[in-house]
């Protein structure tokens, strides 16, 4: 997928930035935290290049860092996916990070499983950049239809 200055504008990654704040606090609120799901949040951090100034510019104290209910459900997911494919790679610690994340939601885990199995199915075509945030709605809609 490239990196993330590449793919979306400052404030496009400002938002995925502060959907992965969210995340971390949702794991952080637990008094111990695995150390697979650790390592799969520090990776994350490390690929969207988190600083201090991230930190600093979004007014967040690590000390009160906590899951917050995002007001648009729909981008958190596409943030999820964005993170997993940061580095081209699909793990299994990534789909149950993220699985649990959007259970946090309300999704149910066979949608979010269904969604990630649609979304990795299809080719990666470096041609013709594909517009997960739409292919993500368009898939929730079906999903919403059939409940």
């Amino acid at each position: 997928m490239g990196t993330p200055a590449n793919l979306l504008t400052t404030e496009q990654l400002e938002s995925v930035k502060r959907s992965y704040f969210n995340v971390l606090g949702l794991f952080l609120q637990h008094e111990q935290v695995e150390s697979r799901f650790l390592r799969c949040l520090i990776k994350w951090g490390i690929q969207l290049q988190l600083s201090t100034a991230d930190l600093t510019h979004i007014n967040l104290d690590l000390d009160k860092l906590a899951y917050q209910e995002p007001r648009e459900k729909i981008e958190s997911l596409y943030h999820l996916v964005y993170m997993i494919y940061l580095d081209n790679v699909v793990e299994d610690i990534e789909l149950e990070v993220t699985t649990l994340y959007a259970e946090r939601l309300g999704y149910a885990p066979e949608v979010v499983g269904e969604l990630f199995k649609s979304i990795a199915t299809v080719p990666f075509d470096q041609d013709k950049p594909r517009d997960l945030k739409k292919e993500i709605e368009e898939f929730m809609k079906i999903q919403k239809s059939l409940e």
